[in-house]
């Protein structure tokens, strides 16, 4: 039982293909209308800056007094839609993951925040002390406005609402629509705090070119640095300064669910030993022509450290041990992320060992997690490993040489992170992605392979790598979930309904606090689809046949605007032309 949990999480790598469209596309949001939500312009609630409730006191973000104690209680309302409820507990884990912010369920405390639908995404500023409302109205269900909104109400304004922010944005008045130019002020320093930061023009706090405009062609913000243009108003994730004055703030020691990441930069391998009892040593190695770490790849030649095991000399089936310092668990959920590369023979192995308390406190017993074999691919791969443990332990990396005569090279590790949750349940590893982009037209369509969900139900991904959307930035790239048939749909429950599908494309920045990955949900209901079938009914019923998969592929339902092709080149989305999109379908 225990490996076949552990096989739904391991990293599934394929090359990408075109093929026809097999299905029907379906938008969650037409022409672009989630493109700006925060707003709220047409909302009926009285709001500052789009999507403020002002409290009495406005200086909440320097007032002590509006400063929450946490864990924060939280109550999610009974209108609030299923697909915002399981965005809220996803901001909830950025949240972890990036500071030492938590929340708990309700429990009769006298202040706490509320998630409602009401007429538009907004909050207070601060801690109110008697209960706030936190608004996820239509098009709020997104886990970067979530994260925008739950900064309000920690107590964060808006970016360009700093006492500093006209030597950076140029507002033009003269373009905002008339009544609404109060939503441009901008504070003293007895009123807001920069938390001794600069300006942050990527910070998931800040308005949009186009924000309040009464002309749709005319922007009311533009930046002084024309490069920065396209990259205000981002909703991707928090920005490096965002969690670091969110960690300032709150006086914040470190985040609560990262127990460790390395990238080898240093000679100290971030504590790691060698084990004593093998009879071989990894290597710590430096970067050069056809040996790259994949820390700097493609940014610095001749830079970056990785891990390495050599299998071209030595004697058959020796092996060396790489363990990890002890960690101390919170939570009985762990994954195991990290970068690895096998360009030896196809007999070389990496093994991912946990080594855990005995029960007298001696970390000693060595349970086997999985195997790595090399193949043809001889670059670098992401992997995701979950080990569930609730006693402290170690992880460690076994690297086993196999037939030393033919073997052109090792095994490689790098870009190692350690959290306390959940692995995705699936990766889509899209080579030459670049390439694809170059290339594609409007009729492209890429499909993954078939996964399983942990519950059983067979789903794919769809990726359209030049969308039919575009906006002042330029082009898109449009992701879409389906399902598909699979071996156990004689005993899943069909329509396969109130289940939550999430896609996100993977910033591969090596430092996982730093990662602005694009995330998007959607929820299954009972919707009819125009040939009057359940939507998210069996595909073998209501799908069509695809040879690739050998498998009927349902209606694709997603975003043509799921990422700009500015971000995908901007930050690390395609680090070594890969582009990695993790996928989840949970009930």
């Amino acid at each position: 039982m225990e490996r076949g949990l552990f096989l739904l999480g391991l990293v599934v790598l394929t090359t990408s293909f075109t093929i026809p469209r097999f299905s029907e596309v379906h938008e969650v949001y037409e022409n672009g209308e989630d493109e700006n939500p925060i707003l709220n312009i047409d909302s009926d609630a009285d709001l500052f800056e789009g999507d403020i409730l002002l409290p009495k006191e406005k200086n909440a973000l320097v007032n002590q007094r509006y400063r929450w104690k946490f864990p924060i209680p939280y109550i999610l309302g009974d209108d609030l839609d299923l697909n915002a409820k399981g965005c809220v507990h996803q901001a909830f884990e950025m949240y972890r993951l990036k500071s030492c912010v938590d929340f708990k369920p309700y429990e009769g405390e006298k202040t706490y925040i509320k998630f409602e639908k009401r007429g538009g995404c907004f909050s207070s500023v601060g801690d109110q002390q008697n209960g706030q409302i936190l608004s996820l109205g239509t098009g709020c269900d997104h886990k970067a406005v979530i994260e925008h909104e739950l900064l309000h109400a920690l107590g964060f304004y808006h970016e360009q609402s700093r006492t500093d922010r006209d030597d950076y944005v140029d507002i033009w008045l003269d373009q905002v629509t008339p009544g609404l130019e109060h939503n441009f002020n901008k504070y003293n320093d007895d009123f807001i705090t920069d938390q001794n930061t600069a300006y942050d023009y990527e910070s998931v706090m800040h308005y949009r070119p186009f924000s309040f405009n009464k002309n749709e062609s005319i922007p009311t913000i533009t930046t002084k640095i024309p490069e920065f243009y396209n990259i205000i108003g981002q909703y991707l994730d928090f920005s490096k300064m965002d969690t670091l004055r969110l960690n300032r703030m709150y006086n914040c020691s470190g985040p609560l669910t990262l127990l460790d990441q390395c990238s080898f930069e240093y000679a100290s391998i971030c504590g790691m030993i060698q084990s004593s009892n093998d009879d071989a040593d990894w290597v710590h190695l430096k970067s050069s022509a056809g040996d790259e770490d994949h820390t700097l790849l493609g940014r610095c030649r001749d830079a970056g450290y990785f891990m390495y095991f050599n299998t071209r000399t030595g004697d058959p089936l020796q092996s060396a041990l790489l363990e990890s310092r002890t960690f101390y668990p919170k939570r009985k959920l762990q994954c195991l992320q990290f970068f690895y590369k096998m360009t030896g023979s196809a007999q070389d192995k990496l093994v991912v060992w946990a080594k855990i308390d005995d029960g007298t406190g001696t970390v000693r017993k060595m349970r086997k997690i999985h195997t790595f074999y090399a193949d043809s691919e001889h670059s670098w791969k992401i992997a995701h490993v979950p080990l569930e443990i609730d006693v402290k332990f170690r992880y460690a990396f076994q690297a086993t040489r196999g037939d030393p005569t033919s073997s052109t090279g090792g095994i490689y590790i790098d870009d190692i992170s350690l959290t306390e949750t959940h692995c995705p349940n699936a990766v889509w590893t899209i080579r030459n992605f670049s390439k694809i982009m170059e290339t594609a037209n409007v009729d492209t369509v890429l499909d993954s392979p078939r996964f399983y969900s942990r519950e059983g139900y067979g789903y794919g991904i769809r990726i359209m790598p030049l969308s039919s959307y575009s906006d002042y930035t330029g082009n898109y790239v449009g992701l879409y979930f389906h399902l598909t048939s699979g071996e156990n749909d004689a005993v899943m429950k069909w329509p396969a309904v109130n289940r939550q599908a999430t896609l996100v494309v993977m910033d591969q920045d090596p430092d996982i606090l730093q990662r602005m990955s694009s995330a998007r949900s959607l929820t299954t209901d009972m919707t009819i689809s125009s040939d009057g079938q359940y939507l998210w009914d069996n595909p073998s019923k209501v799908g069509k046949y695809d040879s690739s998969c050998q498998c009927y592929r349902g209606t694709s339902r997603g975003w043509r605007n799921f990422i700009k092709y500015f971000d995908l080149r901007r930050r690390n989305y395609l680090k070594d032309d890969d582009l990695i999109i993790f996928a989840d379908f949970e009930g």
